[in-house]
């Protein structure tokens, strides 16, 4: 696959998981943590706003690595 190719199909991924990431987080923190404390919400945040650098970071790798011939 050419790499300019390659580039634009994993921006689109990556959009699109952060997009999805950002809703779930959310939507789960509102169901789940609504009568939490300041703490536990703090926490949750922290965790999830670091946890979608793991598939991200996959993306990212697979995009930049070159081209199979």
């Amino acid at each position: 696959m050419p790499i300019r190719i390659k580039k634009l199909v994993g921006a689109v991924i990556l959009i699109t998981l952060v997009v999805v990431y950002a809703i779930v987080a959310t939507a789960f923190a509102s169901l789940y943590l609504a009568e939490s404390s300041g703490w536990v919400h703090l926490a949750y945040f922290l965790f999830s706003g670091i946890l979608w650098v793991v598939p991200a970071m996959l993306v990212i790798k697979w995009m930049e690595s070159a081209p199979r011939r």
